[in-house]
């Protein structure tokens, strides 16, 4: 899925989310959520390009992993995150979350 995220409803969240790029492992929080992505507020860095396993607590114990691209980065904030890679049924358990 290569849409730019602002093309789909933002819906404001405060899940749980555990990520992976090249620097390791973190814990973070998506701040907003939509079919083309989301922004993950994390002290993690990430580099502009990077590929980034997300997963998402959507409710308690049922995580979602999802992959995709950084967007954008804010240094102790976090990082926005494109859904460029979204199998038909991550984009259905996504799609069942948002609506």
């Amino acid at each position: 899925m290569s849409k730019n995220r602002r093309s789909d409803e933002r819906v404001p969240t405060n899940l749980q989310v555990k990520w992976n790029g090249v620097n390791g492992t973190h814990d973070g929080r998506v701040e907003d959520l939509s079919l083309g992505g989301c922004f993950v507020n994390t002290a993690g860095r990430v580099d502009q390009g990077e590929i980034v396993v997300l997963e998402i607590e959507l409710r308690p114990g049922k995580w979602l992993e999802l992959r995709g691209e950084v967007t954008s980065y804010q240094v102790g904030v976090g990082f926005g995150l494109l859904f460029s890679f979204l199998t038909g049924d991550e984009e259905e358990a996504l799609r069942d979350f948002l609506s």
